[in-house]
């Protein structure tokens, strides 16, 4: 699967969780257990909470970066459940990619009453 493949998946997945558990109020931890469930039940290796180690200057720092899923080894996902969704969101996630060298993220944020509005996609030298 390539890595839009995969994040269509992604998408379906988040929209189903979002409608079965009635919409935004929840915690993100409540999201994310249901995402994977959801992911997982379609067939997709998902890693929960993964750590990554950051490199600096020749070294590993000791605080590792946690991404909240890594999707078939190919895709981050980034669970929020705010009211007030920020920008900054984004360039975090593509701090990420850059980090891991890897090419598409999504920032999916349940607290929208409607999830569509929620779900942003972040490429680093992605190929379409």
């Amino acid at each position: 699967m390539t890595e839009n493949e995969i994040s269509q998946v992604i998408v379906d997945a988040a929209i189903e969780v979002h409608r079965t558990l009635g919409g935004p109020g929840l915690l993100e931890s409540v999201y994310e257990e249901a995402l994977v469930y959801e992911l997982t039940s379609r067939n997709l290796k998902v890693e929960r909470q993964k750590p990554v180690p950051i490199p600096y200057k020749g070294t590993v720092l000791a605080t590792p970066l946690r991404i909240d899923l890594l999707v078939e080894k190919r895709v981050i996902v980034e669970i929020k459940a705010v009211t007030q969704y920020n920008s900054v969101f984004e360039a975090q996630l593509l701090t990420y990619l850059r980090l891991t060298d890897l090419r598409l993220g999504l920032v999916i944020n349940f607290g929208e009453r409607l999830l569509k509005d929620g779900i942003h996609r972040v490429v680093n030298k992605l190929q379409e």
